[in-house]
């Protein structure tokens, strides 16, 4: 009986270091996580709380002046409309042109495949002011492609410096990034479902407008999303591109920290929680129609 005690108590005494350890290496992930965590609280919580505490700082006292004064300034909302405009019809034929890329590509061979996606990474991290100097060259005012279609009288008053010009960038730099984000959502479509709906009579556009698109709408609209706050929050092309003449919101903010005579970062506080409020008003609208978009797949497929 003796004999027994002792040993349950001394398996009860081995046991309790290894539970210990045990606990330890349920920490590990825990611990992993912590320069993370501290690089997301430095370079992404510590400066949005920064900015939203000084946007209500006015002359040194808490105020919402700096509100008002962006809300009822035509030339800041005339920066906001034009920084939506860019985003918003960029973000479409970016959206558009990638979806019709992505597809085209399930249909070619593998080799051509791989070489696409390789220059499409290349691609999408050729922006900024080589972009904008690329653009310059070839369809500025002196630009290759713009004097050799005025000479055969193709292009009439186009202005790479202007909305239109600018759009035509935003664009190039959209669709690299629409392609990689929608490439992987294409797996999710099986070559039988198109196989399957022509043989019950279903033409081309009533695949995909009945059975593809509806699969690949949350992909679509979350890229989307991306793809505006991408456009939105561009600098570097623009201003290298119009030297900061063309209204946009993101020149305007640049302007106020960093400007050569007047410097308010109190205001230009203001308009960035403003345009982060725009953001997560457009993100909080794409979750609610991709959750509508889940739950009518999920009644569908109860059917």
């Amino acid at each position: 009986m003796s004999t027994t005690v002792i040993s349950q108590s001394s398996t009860a005494y081995q046991s309790r270091p290894h539970s210990a350890l045990n606990r330890l290496k349920g920490f590990k992930p825990v611990l992993w996580l912590v320069p993370f965590a501290l690089f997301f609280y430095l370079f992404q919580l510590a400066p949005m709380a920064w900015v939203f505490i000084n946007s209500f700082i006015y002359e040194e006292a808490f105020s919402l002046e700096n509100y008002i004064e962006v809300l009822d300034s035509a030339f800041m909302l005339q920066a906001f409309g034009n920084s939506l405009w860019l985003a918003v019809w960029s973000s479409l034929f970016g959206l558009v042109i990638a979806t019709l890329l992505v597809a085209s590509l399930r249909r070619v061979d593998s080799k051509i495949r791989d070489g696409v996606i390789a220059f499409t990474n290349m691609s999408s991290n050729f922006s900024g002011v080589p972009l904008a100097f690329a653009f310059i060259i070839i369809l500025g005012t002196n630009g290759a492609i713009t004097l050799l279609l005025k000479q055969h009288g193709l292009l009439g008053n186009f202005d790479l410096y202007g909305q239109w010009g600018l759009l035509i960038i935003y664009v190039y730099f959209q669709i690299p990034l629409a392609v990689l984000l929608l490439y992987p959502a294409f797996d999710a479509l099986s070559d039988d479902w198109q196989a399957a709906a022509s043989l019950l009579g279903a033409k081309t556009w009533q695949y995909w407008s009945k059975i593809a698109l509806p699969v690949l709408s949350p992909a679509l609209l979350g890229t989307f999303i991306i793809l505006i706050a991408n456009a939105i929050g561009a600098y570097a092309s623009v201003y290298a591109l119009t030297s900061g003449n063309y209204n946009v919101i993101t020149i305007r903010i640049a302007s106020l920290v960093s400007g050569d005579l007047f410097l308010e970062p109190n205001l230009a506080a203001a308009i960035s929680v403003v345009l982060m409020a725009m953001l997560a008003f457009i993100t909080v609208i794409n979750q609610w129609l991709i959750s509508k978009s889940y739950a009518g797949k999920k009644s569908h497929a109860k059917r």
